[in-house]
């Protein structure tokens, strides 16, 4: 599925965004829009380079170790169906890993943490540690939490300009997300930021 196109200017300066930014854990069902939705995702890991390939936020030695995925709940994202999807950065597209609302699960593997499953939207940083410690060696792995902790903080900074909110948790049983989100064993989840209006 291909997101609409994303903006590179808004009305929000980044000042006010990191100002006002705040950790939220109680969101509405107010949906988002589809063109919420992509530059949530953009923010995160959309190519910022024209006819190139780098990322929105900094990686060791441009290895981009790091995949989302955005767990989205029924009528959560207009547009979109609900259902688990993965993020591809070089097209800005979507694809579709698990149909249905698969929300209630990642709260539960979030150790019951049920605020966490009325969110619209929740996006799930995972990274792939050979991608990155085939240079690195194990300090790779640090990297790659390093690389993480970027893109949270631009799903944040963003989320604010657009007029939402967010939230983060790291307290989860890894391979219970893993399960929830039926990705790779591959994938490693680092966090979890759930998105949408308070």
């Amino acid at each position: 599925m291909n997101l609409p196109k994303p903006r590179t200017d808004g009305n929000v300066s980044v000042e006010r965004t990191i100002k006002d930014r705040r950790t939220v854990r109680s969101f509405t069902s107010r949906p988002l829009t589809l063109e919420q939705f992509s530059q949530i995702l953009w923010s995160g890991q959309g190519i910022t380079q024209d006819d190139g390939f780098k990322r929105a936020a900094p990686s060791a030695g441009a290895l981009y170790p790091m995949d989302l995925y955005a767990v989205v709940g029924h009528d959560a994202v207009a547009g979109t169906g609900p259902g688990i999807y993965h993020y591809e950065s070089t097209t800005h597209a979507l694809n579709i890993v698990a149909e249905g609302d698969h929300r209630d699960e990642l709260a539960q593997a979030s150790l019951s943490q049920l605020w966490v499953a009325k969110a619209p939207v929740s996006v799930v940083i995972c990274a792939e540690y050979p991608r990155i410690t085939a240079k690195y060696g194990l300090r790779g792995e640090r990297y790659a939490m390093m690389e993480s902790g970027h893109i949270g903080q631009n799903i944040f900074l963003q989320a604010g300009a657009l007029g939402l909110n967010a939230g983060i948790v790291g307290a989860f049983i890894d391979v219970e997300v893993k399960k929830a989100l039926k990705i790779p064993q591959s994938h490693e989840p680092l966090l979890i930021i759930p998105v949408g209006y308070r």
